[in-house]
């Protein structure tokens, strides 16, 4: 039976898999989100998700970082703590830990969230991941005393676990009709654009720290 002639391969093939098989080729760097809807993309397509917003983000700003997403809706800081062994793997560089929300919604009370996000950093710590932890401004309406306890058990948590804070997620855009969904809650494309441009240089800083 005569041989059947090689398949012809292109230079460009051969370049890029000589690049990955070469030994210490360069890993690109790899974003967790842990969090909830807002991370998950409500309402969103992939595309237009705050992972991939982030993920562009950084771009922008020179980093090659992959963002990837652990966020599910519905999640309350309990929630976060109980899956972060599994939802954040283990070749994760730096995680952004934004989870709270729904605490807020269900006016849980500000001491156990505290609780949880501690927790929550002691063990990516442990595995040695970098951590964003980004906090959440209550709204007035939840009463005074309440949202500064709530607000304060963000910065009581990066205070004590020396990690760094981004103090609101939707700064910029929470309480902005244009720059959210018809719920009122979830941020919109253009709202999710804010949130990632505002956010990418805390992460950025995050895994320059790590290089």
């Amino acid at each position: 039976m005569p041989e059947t002639p090689p398949l012809p391969v292109s230079r460009r093939s051969v370049l890029a898999a000589a690049a990955l098989a070469a030994p210490g080729a360069a890993r690109r760097p790899v974003v967790t989100l842990l969090g909830d809807s807002i991370t998950a993309g409500f309402g969103l397509p992939a595309a237009q998700a705050l992972p991939a917003q982030l993920q562009a983000a950084l771009a922008r700003l020179g980093s090659d970082a992959v963002v990837r997403g652990a966020g599910v809706s519905g999640d309350t800081s309990a929630g976060g703590l109980a899956r972060v062994d599994f939802s954040v793997q283990r070749d994760t560089d730096v995680c952004v830990v934004a989870l709270g929300a729904n605490d807020l919604l269900q006016g849980l009370e500000p001491r156990v969230t505290e609780a949880n996000l501690d927790r929550i950093v002691v063990r990516l710590q442990a595995r040695r991941i970098g951590v964003v932890l980004a906090g959440l401004a209550a709204p007035p309406a939840v009463g005074r005393s309440y949202a500064r306890d709530f607000d304060a058990a963000f910065a009581a948590v990066a205070r004590r676990r020396k990690v760094a804070l981004y103090p609101d997620l939707l700064a910029g855009v929470g309480r902005i009709p244009r720059l959210n969904q018809r719920d009122g809650i979830h941020p919109n494309a253009q709202g999710v654009q804010v949130i990632a441009g505002r956010l990418a240089p805390a992460v950025a800083r995050a895994l320059r720290a790590r290089a």
